[in-house]
């Protein structure tokens, strides 16, 4: 699972015209999924996801999770985070998991930061064209891979 985290003063995802999660303080999650991840890798992001001290407690400093200041989550799928772009000029996404595959994995995951944070995860609509407005607060922008957990 490889996830782009963006700590946010709010965001929304729109599709259709119509507004599918919307978030106050906290993060957007995009996530990419591919045929090796499982729940043991869900689970490992998950945990590190709530536990990431990158708010800003009474000093500035980041020291607080989003558990701290009780933020909210905006969780989007986004295969294209497995875009190879190694040949040619138009990216390949044969690493990004199928549908059958990456959908239950990202509900499972919604499901399991609901558990973790005690209230729910929006989200935005799995396949869907969707429009994501935010405002990057910092900006604090990090990217993590479960292939890699050595580095993160």
């Amino acid at each position: 699972m490889r996830a782009v985290i963006q700590r946010v003063s709010k965001a929304s995802c729109t599709v259709e015209n119509q507004i599918s999660g919307s978030i106050e303080q906290g993060l957007v999650i995009l996530i990419g999924i591919e045929d090796q991840d499982d729940q043991v890798a869900m689970e490992w992001l998950c945990q590190k996801l709530v536990k990431l001290r990158i708010f800003s407690d009474e000093q500035g400093l980041m020291n607080k999770s989003i558990q701290d200041i009780q933020g909210n989550i905006l969780l989007i799928s986004q295969f294209t985070l497995f875009a190879g772009t190694k040949k040619g000029n138009r990216p390949s996404f044969i690493r990004a998991a199928k549908a059958e595959k990456a959908e239950p994995l990202y509900l499972a995951m919604a499901d399991r930061l609901t558990s973790l944070l005690n209230k729910e995860v929006q989200l935005g609509i799995f396949g869907a064209d969707m429009k994501i407005d935010l405002i990057n607060d910092g900006p604090v922008t990090l990217i993590m891979d479960t292939s890699d957990k050595d580095n993160f």
